[in-house]
């Protein structure tokens, strides 16, 4: 692996929005130096759970942070604490009493934009690749970000993963879905809505040679099932349809049956995250502050990892616990941040084929809330 050793933050003030007051930073390269082999956070890797092409490396940790605080965007749009419109159908405000109040706007709604607002008594987490359904199309989070209590309505950054509509109301309901990984990276790692499409409509990005295994779920599969939704190409019913020739629940759900297995009997530490590989490479890593949170998004987190390994040639090799355990280490190489005072801290770092990706809330104490390694496949 390439090796661009970060050394050296370069501290400025290079843009605040008008929104919320965020601030980009950006680094630049220094001097090689060897980067560190140690983990992060205390983590350690269980041995993999293995399916088909699929191995999944339990990441426990013996300290668990308190993140009940943090409202999920899935739990906020269920219980009407957030609200999300189409940005320019109409606008989204404040009533003194806290009440969001519609008003109608001249200009029409954006395909990469909508309007949230949190409305809750806590500050809302957002995970780039979490579906938002509804409106004029589907869309996913761009990016990680906290929108605090009490925020102004937010334009928020979003890509679309439903190519061909763009009829419906203004309305937007939970989703239970975070994108697979090849559309995750489209959106957080390149942020390209053409890659986002063709990662929806092609499967994985990941490339195969001429000699590799036939995917389970081939392109051939995902064009039936494109052509079964009268060309719309939403990704729900993509991957949900009987076209795509294989049973993605059914597969999900036997890696956690295995999952449940491997992980039951653990004394003194919990769950936090997942190093995942398909065949022999390892791709892609989640990490939490706390169980509690990886609880939360897990079984979503799983279907979409159950759809990658779907989507990828059908190599049966085990990655190997050394290889996994990389993941867990810190990135050395280029580094952007972007930060709203006082609320979160966002960071991606890129070295070589990966990238790292890291949310930090900043109140009321700094923690890092969600950790994303992943090797690019672009």
């Amino acid at each position: 692996m390439e090796r661009s050793i970060f050394t050296a933050l370069i501290g400025g003030l290079l843009g605040i929005t008008a929104f919320g007051g965020l601030a980009l930073v950006g680094s630049g390269h220094g001097s090689p130096a060897a980067p560190s082999s140690h983990p992060e956070g205390e983590w350690r890797l269980l041995d993999a759970v293995t399916y088909e092409s699929i191995s999944v490396f339990p990441v426990v940790s013996p300290y668990n942070q308190d993140t009940s605080l943090f409202l999920t965007l899935e739990e906020g749009l269920a219980t009407g604490e957030v609200l999300v419109r189409e940005q320019g159908s109409e606008g989204l405000a404040r009533s003194r009493d806290g009440r969001p109040i519609y008003t109608p706007q001249p200009t029409g709604a954006s395909v990469n934009q909508l309007v949230l607002i949190n409305r809750s008594k806590r500050p809302l987490l957002l995970l780039a690749g979490e579906l938002v359904s509804g409106g004029k199309q589907d869309r996913v989070i761009g990016k990680d970000r906290i929108v605090p209590v009490g925020a102004p309505p937010l334009p928020l950054d979003v890509f679309c993963v439903e190519h061909g509509r763009w009829t419906g109301s203004s309305q937007f309901a939970a989703a239970n879905t975070i994108v697979h990984p090849s559309v995750r990276e489209s959106a957080a790692v390149d942020q390209a809505q053409t890659k986002v499409w063709e990662s929806v409509r092609n499967g994985t990005n990941a490339k195969a040679g001429p000699s590799a295994p036939r995917a389970q779920i081939s392109s051939d599969n995902l064009q039936a099932a494109i052509a079964g939704n009268g060309r719309t190409e939403a990704y729900e019913k993509i991957y949900d349809s009987r076209a795509v020739g294989v049973s993605i629940d059914d597969f999900a759900n036997e890696v956690q049956r295995r999952f449940t297995q491997a992980t039951s009997g653990l004394k003194n530490e919990r769950v936090v995250g997942v190093v995942v590989a398909y065949g022999g490479d390892v791709a892609w890593s989640d990490i939490f502050a706390s169980s509690d949170l990886f609880d939360h998004y897990w079984r979503k987190l799983l279907r979409s990892y159950a759809v990658e390994a779907l989507t990828r040639p059908s190599y049966r090799q085990a990655a190997s616990r050394e290889n996994a355990n990389e993941f867990l280490r810190r990135l050395n190489g280029r580094e952007t941040q972007e930060t709203e005072p006082g609320v979160y801290r966002w960071r991606e770092i890129k070295e070589g084929q990966c990238a790292q990706i890291e949310l930090d809330a900043l109140q009321p104490k700094s923690i890092t809330l969600h950790r994303l390694l992943l090797h690019r496949t672009s």
